[in-house]
């Protein structure tokens, strides 16, 4: 077997597998999608669509297939309407590959810096919302607030929250290490089935999930509970070590910092 006949068996013999394995981890990450962007319903629409164009094709339906050929161009232009929100959010979410990644990402130092000021606000029942930009620039929520461009430390956030200040009510974001702004208004989530015990900061916080890719730590004023919302979900209740471990990980903390981390865990 000449070098050209084996390049050719081994061309026809990968190449189906390498197109099965790309079009699987298509599928895979286009569901992944959906699924963190709260879109599935977009699909359903979708699948119910075409099952009833379907039927109309196959039962020779006849009016009904001419009445769907008429509005199919308005049903497309109604769907992209309606589902405005899911598919920004799809299309925010393509975005947010390692090859987009931008700015530092948070010292190990850096999140023990915040958490300290979440336990201290916690004793207090002081409430407090801080933003973790990841790769989705949040420029227009920040320029809702007062531009800080600080260095993050406990003492900053403790004074920012601690007290009935103009920035205590809104949210601080951290980018690079530096608190951006402070006294931010964040999207509320338009979820229905969110629980009504949770008031304007966690809905504050789902909602900024939902929209981008941010992590938020939220303390809550009236039980002084810590939670974190990434991934348009919210994990209430948590226990400082636990927030500090998924801190590390959402933050995607690297090498020797990310062993300190797990150390200090204990």
């Amino acid at each position: 077997m000449t070098w050209s006949d084996l390049t050719r068996f081994l061309g026809a013999s990968l190449r189906p597998a390498a197109d099965i394995a790309i079009l699987a981890f298509l599928i895979y990450k286009t569901w992944q999608i959906l699924v963190r962007t709260q879109a599935v319903q977009l699909v359903k629409g979708a699948i119910l669509m075409a099952i009833v164009y379907a039927a109309a094709y196959l039962l020779e339906l006849e009016t009904l297939a001419w009445v769907l050929n008429v509005m199919a161009p308005g049903l497309v232009i109604a769907l992209a309407i309606v589902f405005q929100p899911e598919l920004r959010k799809i299309f925010v979410r393509l975005g947010q590959g390692s090859f987009f990644r931008a700015g530092k990402r948070p010292r190990s130092t850096q999140v023990e810096a915040v958490l300290n000021a979440a336990e201290a606000l916690s004793t207090r029942r002081r409430g407090g919302l801080v933003v973790f930009a990841r790769n989705v620039g949040l420029k227009n929520i920040a320029d809702t607030g007062t531009a800080l461009d600080a260095l993050l430390s406990s003492s900053l956030l403790r004074t920012v929250f601690e007290y009935d200040g103009p920035l205590h009510d809104g949210a601080v974001i951290v980018q690079g290490g530096r608190v951006m702004a402070a006294g931010c208004l964040l999207p509320l989530s338009e979820r229905q089935d969110i629980a009504r015990s949770f008031g304007t900061r966690h809905r504050a916080a789902l909602g900024m999930t939902e929209q981008t890719d941010a992590v938020v730590l939220v303390v809550s004023e009236e039980t002084g509970a810590l939670s974190l919302a990434y991934d348009a979900k919210l994990y209430y209740n948590l226990s400082p070590a636990l927030v500090q471990r998924r801190l590390s990980e959402q933050l995607d903390l690297s090498g020797a910092e990310a062993v300190l981390e797990e150390e200090s865990l204990g």
